[in-house]
């Protein structure tokens, strides 16, 4: 990473190296709070991707054959030099994505440091095989074995979140790794592959920044890419599928989400206006998450109470500001593209019939009037809208935004068909002091997670995948094996 008087110029890292692209062509990345220019990233074309591909593939030769347990040594060493560059990471990810400065120093980057350490452990304990008993003079046992390199498609609401649960495990695993952070923040990530690769013997991973359309697609097409791991969009994951139909290969897909959040009348009331806001929808990073609780269904004897307590949490709890100063609660759209398709997709509900209850306005000049630094900035109030029907559009495409819609509700059964009346199926909360009630529909909503009295609890100890359209596979280490069946007769 070289540093000029304004910018930051940014390398792939490719066995062991920093690499410019070799079009000597860069992307622009920009500063969300402001609008403006703050660093170049590589564009990288086919020439980089095939040059990523031969180090991993050189990478996995030697890394696949280490023991665990030196692999786990190695995944230790990097969790040590990460949490030594936590501040610089966290900063550069709020600058490059939006993701205010208190949840990526104070959350983001003791998250990472967890996901690192659980993977010291799986290195051993999940590549284990099984023994089993198939006659007297029979050995029969598994193998779990690496697939060999793994290519990692990342976005850019999370970039460092989502590199670090796959390359850990991929790691852990055996495998090397090709990364692929999104264009449209990258910066986070080059640097990241810096760090690690102070740690890690060349080839084992490497990071290339470029377009989705052709470095993306080169790279998940290229023969020598064994296993894919992709968290995005339904649309990209259509594409990967296309593009390998003749060469098939194993696959983990992370995708959208259209999560409801369910309030029964016997909930306590400010306990689940928090979750609904602070931890579903109003997040640190605008809500940008694919799990995030867009769809809030309340059942009608608390209805007005929950929209207050939701308003004054939004009026006191959650300013908009410079996403470097630790007060700021949440911080701007990450990209201007997307900035205006959530804005659209306000309007659009607007036109469907759907009220404005709170939020809605846009646009740095409008938000943060008394401060110039931030006029040019994608920023968007936290905005809630009311539906009388789950068939608007609001409510079934995923928005991925600070955007939710609320609507009434009477029945447990109705409830349930509001949940999953959608494509998706990523997470689900439930606000309720009734466990049987609670039971019943855990066990009918169809969702990968279902959160009770609680949201978004994420973490190591327990897989987090979707149904429906919302993906298969989780990352960990037994995704990123193969199991290997061995028969050994005995001669008498």
């Amino acid at each position: 990473m070289e540093m000029t008087k304004k910018e930051l110029i940014l390398s792939n890292i490719i066995h062991g190296e920093q690499q410019p692209p070799s079009s000597q062509s860069y992307f622009d990345s920009v500063n969300p709070s402001t609008g403006s220019v703050f660093a170049k990233i590589p564009a990288s074309n086919k020439d980089d991707v095939d040059a990523a591909v031969y180090s991993a593939v050189e990478g996995a030769s030697s890394w696949g054959k280490l023991t665990s347990a030196v692999r786990a040594d190695y995944l230790r060493q990097i969790h040590d030099h990460i949490l030594l560059h936590g501040q610089e990471l966290a900063k550069l990810e709020t600058v490059d994505n939006g993701w205010v400065i208190r949840e990526t120093e104070y959350g983001l980057i003791p998250s990472l440091a967890s996901i690192w350490l659980d993977a010291i452990n799986a290195a051993i304990s999940g590549t284990k095989g099984e023994t089993i008993n198939a006659g007297e003079d029979i050995v029969a046992y598994t193998i779990r074995e690496p697939y060999g390199v793994v290519a990692a498609i990342i976005p850019w609401n999370a970039p460092l979140f989502t590199f670090t649960i796959k390359a850990a495990y991929a790691l852990a695993a055996g495998n090397s790794i090709v990364v692929k952070p999104s264009e449209l923040a990258a910066v986070s990530s080059l640097r990241y592959g810096e760090l690690i690769n102070e740690i890690l013997p060349p080839g084992v991973l490497n990071v290339i920044s470029g377009d989705g359309k052709d470095v993306g697609a080169h790279l998940v097409s290229h023969p020598l890419v064994d296993k894919i791991s992709l968290t995005g969009s339904g649309a990209t994951a259509s594409a990967i599928a296309r593009s390998t139909a003749d060469s098939p290969k194993s696959m983990i897909l992370e995708l959208g989400g259209k999560s409801p959040h369910i309030i029964f009348d016997d909930a306590a009331i400010q306990q689940a206006a928090f979750g609904l806001t602070l931890n579903g929808i109003f997040t640190g990073n605008a809500g940008q998450l694919c799990v995030g609780g867009s769809r809030i269904y309340v059942q009608r004897g608390i209805y007005d109470e929950v929209i207050a307590a939701v308003r004054q949490i939004v009026s006191a709890e959650i300013p908009l500001g410079d996403t470097e100063n630790p007060l700021s609660a949440m911080g701007p759209i990450a990209n201007a593209a997307h900035y205006n398709k959530v804005r659209s997709y306000i309007e659009l509900a607007k036109e469907e019939g759907a009220k404005v209850l709170i939020g809605g306005h846009s646009g740095g000049e409008v938000v943060h009037p008394d401060n110039p630094k931030l006029a040019h900035g994608y920023w968007l109030e936290p905005t809630l809208l009311e539906v009388t029907s789950n068939k608007l559009r609001i409510c079934q495409e995923e928005v991925f935004g600070p955007v939710a819609t609320i609507q009434v509700f009477d029945t447990e059964e109705e409830v349930l068909a509001l949940a999953n009346d959608t494509e998706f199926g990523l997470g689900a909360g439930l606000w309720t002091n009734d466990l049987h009630r609670a039971n019943r529909l855990i066990r009918q909503i169809k969702s990968g997670s279902v959160w009770v009295n609680d949201f978004r609890r994420v973490g190591p100890e327990l897989p987090f995948g979707g149904f429906k359209k919302s993906g298969f596979g989780t990352d960990s280490v037994a995704e990123f094996t193969r199991n290997k069946t061995v028969y050994v007769k005995i001669n008498q």
